[in-house]
């Protein structure tokens, strides 16, 4: 019998080891703030049973925080509705509302200064040789000054480095938000007689996306749901201005497993419709005119509203008038670390199926409409399956657009 009792208490030792291992784990993909409507308890969507109940105790405004901070009450996060998991804040805040658009817009984006795509070499008469690597200038670097003068395009980089003439010069460069100076020693090309650094550079980018929302009260829009990157480096796009054009879809490239598909757009007219304000991991972000749309605004859903189950997106994948579409929401991850995938959908349109495939090219943007709510918006497809792909919450876009356009506003003023 005591055999029996120690060998109980060492599995049940073990089970509770586990357990609350996973409650360790499982804390760590919540969220620590919520914003809230009220006060009523939030149930999450989640593989385990979630939830979170409201206390009593009012947690004091953050100090830089102005006359219009939220009321902020502590919460209680826990598994089973019987296990605490960590606290986190409910934060009340006024339901916001936007008008949800679907539509393609045309993208023209120009860097804060030539990016670094690729490090390569020069043939001179005594060998080849990469000064720029020689100086310790590496690929994603965006070159910003060149002898303390400021360079913004391709052209200017080249020009100055031929009119060197083979003198050293003082390259500035931004590298993870840091600013460092390199000397560099240009040197002459057998090929084409021109003084050179030895690197590859972009300083623009354009392209076909979809808007997310337009924000009538401030004039503003959100689109992508993800941040514009370079298609060599990977890194996003570091924007100095932008602009935003009137477009058409006019043809569309079906997705298979293995090679996702693409919207083929054109822009509308040669004047710009809007501006770009920033391009971010969340998305861009811009000021723009007006939209035409006969689409009534609509509330955004806050993350714990948003449920597992069907949804509808509402894309454009001919023409300029964007339709809804089904979809089913099959599962929610609440992770804040890789905002761009925090929702999983699936689409169950038979009609989208058919003309392209699933998600493609250009849909990123397009979004997610669930219980009368705006959700998401979608981002990435799956290329062995495009049926299948990731979203964003819209909330987050939404946050994010109100920080963005509360400093340029604070900036101006």
């Amino acid at each position: 019998m005591k055999k029996f009792f120690k060998s109980l208490s060492i599995m049940l030792f073990f089970i509770c080891t586990a357990f609350f291992g996973e409650c360790i784990l499982v804390s760590k993909d919540f969220p620590k703030i919520y914003n809230v409507a009220d006060y009523s308890d939030i149930s999450l969507s989640s593989y385990v049973p979630m939830k979170i109940n409201a206390t009593e105790k009012v947690l004091p405004a953050n100090e830089i925080c102005n006359k219009n901070c939220p009321i902020i009450l502590q919460g209680r996060l826990t598994l089973l509705d019987i296990f605490p998991v960590k606290t986190v804040e409910m934060h009340l805040v006024d339901e916001k509302k936007v008008t949800p658009c679907g539509t393609p817009f045309g993208i023209k984006l120009f860097t804060s200064g030539p990016m670094v795509i690729n490090i390569s070499e020069v043939r001179t008469e005594i060998g080849a040789s990469s000064p720029a690597q020689e100086a310790g200038i590496k690929k994603s670097d965006t070159i910003t000054y060149l002898n303390g003068n400021p360079i913004t395009t391709n052209e200017a980089l080249a020009e100055a480095v031929e009119k060197s003439e083979g003198k050293t010069m003082k390259v500035t460069i931004m590298r993870n938000n840091s600013s460092l100076d390199f000397n560099v020693t240009p040197v002459k090309s057998i090929d084409d007689k021109k003084y050179k650094i030895g690197m590859w550079v972009r300083d623009s980018s354009g392209g076909i996306g979809t808007i997310t929302f337009y924000d009538s009260k401030n004039g503003t829009f959100s689109g992508l749901g993800h941040g514009i990157c370079d298609v060599d480096t990977g890194e996003i796009l570091p924007l100095e201005h932008g602009e935003i054009m009137d477009a058409s879809i006019n043809g569309i490239t079906r997705g298979i497993q293995g090679k996702p598909g693409e919207l083929k757009g054109s822009f509308v007219g040669e004047k710009p419709i809007g501006e770009l304000s920033a391009n971010l991991q969340t998305g861009i972000y811009g000021k723009i005119k007006n939209i035409s749309t006969d689409i009534p605004p609509k509330k955004i859903a806050m993350k714990q509203q948003v449920k597992t189950g069907p949804a509808k997106i509402l894309t454009t994948i001919s023409g300029k008038k964007p339709k809804y579409y089904d979809i089913n929401i099959e599962s929610i991850n609440y992770n804040e670390n890789n905002p761009t995938k925090n929702i999983l959908i699936s689409i169950t349109d038979n009609e989208l199926l058919e003309k392209s495939g699933g998600i493609v090219q250009g849909m990123s943007g397009s979004p997610i409409i669930q219980n009368g709510m705006l959700i998401g918006a979608v981002t990435h497809v799956f290329i062995n399956d495009p049926k299948k792909g990731y979203a964003i919450f819209s909330e987050t876009m939404l946050t994010k657009s109100h920080e963005i356009f509360n400093i340029i506003n604070k900036i101006n003023s």
